[in-house]
């Protein structure tokens, strides 16, 4: 029987949830911190570029910055939707993106499928001042690796001693495991009760393969880190030679069951208004699961050790339950949303939500990737849960 790591610092989707359920009423009085970010604009532009479709989206709200991750591009923005800076260069997948307040920079997830290698792109965004920086020689992003992805994404699921490559259609890759997507910042679970709230760590979401026809994909994989230690694993963007210089073990690894979605959790967001974990995802095909578009991970709940079902192999790990609120399908017994986010998604732990949506446009003959960050209120209500914010 294989057994997922749980050793060391056990952290958790779980803190002083201030809505138990997540479900705020549409006429619910607003919260004291909503007075801290009166002055968020209802929507940021994030520009027309040649990039890739938006990944995901960070805000530093202290300073005044937005950062849109396009793929292949990072672009930072004023609160206005001006560009200020760029970093091109990136020819990995640069997804989900966050803000951690601790030190000031933007993580990032960062694949290279063909070189086997994942990391966690650390962007210096107060370095980035002029349109046009490199990512490889500006002295901007580092990269810190990630081996429990590496083992999981490689895994030689049937026996047959070969990896099988970048595809969905095999039984390799444990899990489903298509790399890495959605990252967040939020609070570790401290099981021996020391304290009520764990330190902030980051959390990274597997990338899951669509494949209706296997039962071992059917929950998202959420990896978690204490990144306070990691400025000895950086190293610089690995273009031409990726290094493997990163922790040993993880600080956690949870299971949320969702049933299989195509590619996990595109963007994972820690909400400070709740205390729950947000999921953004593309939907789902398995006809034995409804495939809702966002699922919420229950933050006043601690991680239980169960089976994590559908292995080839008896498997136990962490286990994490979704929020019992919003849609619910009772044969699969899964709770959801249908809702964006799936493009960017970030929480301003006042009941507000930035949701982005993608588009293109075409600019002297050329196509154009674009991004509008809409600001949103939370009111639980079903089928969506959010509501545009007026002007």
């Amino acid at each position: 029987m294989r057994r997922i790591f749980a050793g060391g610092v056990l952290t958790a989707l779980a803190t002083g949830a201030l809505v138990a359920q997540g479900t705020i009423a549409a006429g619910a009085a607003e919260p004291a911190a909503v007075s801290k970010a009166r002055h968020l604009p209802t929507e940021i532009k994030g520009g027309a570029w040649r990039a890739g479709h938006v990944q995901g989206v960070a805000v530093d709200r202290r300073k005044g910055f937005m950062y849109f991750s396009f793929t292949n591009l990072l672009v930072k923005t004023d609160l206005r939707g001006n560009p200020v800076g760029s970093v091109s260069g990136f020819t990995g997948h640069l997804g989900d993106l966050d803000f951690n307040a601790k030190d000031g920079r933007v993580y990032g997830s960062l694949e290279y499928k063909a070189a086997k290698a994942f990391y966690i792109a650390i962007l210096d965004v107060d370095r980035i001042d002029r349109m046009g920086m490199d990512a490889r020689t500006s002295n901007v992003v580092s990269t810190v690796h990630l081996q429990e992805v590496v083992d999981d994404y490689t895994a030689d699921m049937n026996g047959d001693g070969k990896f099988d490559g970048d595809t969905a259609n095999t039984p390799d890759h444990r899990y489903g495991c298509s790399g890495i997507d959605g990252v967040a910042f939020g609070p570790e679970l401290d099981r021996s009760g020391r304290t009520k709230r764990g330190r902030q760590v980051l959390t990274v979401a597997y990338g899951i393969y669509s494949n209706v026809k296997r039962q071992d994909n059917d929950h998202q994989v959420l990896l978690q880190y204490d990144v306070r230690k990691w400025h000895k694993y950086e190293r610089p963007l690995p273009e031409s030679a990726p290094h493997t210089s990163g922790p040993d073990d993880v600080d956690g690894k949870y299971f949320v069951r969702t049933g299989n979605t195509r590619y996990g959790v595109q963007n994972l967001e820690y909400d400070e208004y709740t205390g729950n974990w947000l999921m953004a995802v593309y939907k789902g095909a398995k006809p034995q699961f409804p495939n809702y578009s966002l699922f919420i991970a229950d933050g006043s709940k601690r991680p239980v050790t169960g089976p994590v079902t559908g292995q080839p192999e008896p498997e136990r790990g962490e286990l994490l339950p979704l929020l019992r609120a919003g849609l619910h399908h009772e044969a699969s017994g899964t709770y959801g949303w249908e809702s964006g986010g799936q493009y960017g998604l970030i929480s301003h732990g006042d009941g507000r939500y930035y949701l982005v949506e993608a588009g293109t446009v075409v600019e002297d003959g050329v196509t154009k990737q674009t991004a509008r960050a809409v600001l949103h209120r939370w009111t639980g209500h079903t089928p969506t849960p959010f509501t545009p914010v007026a002007e």
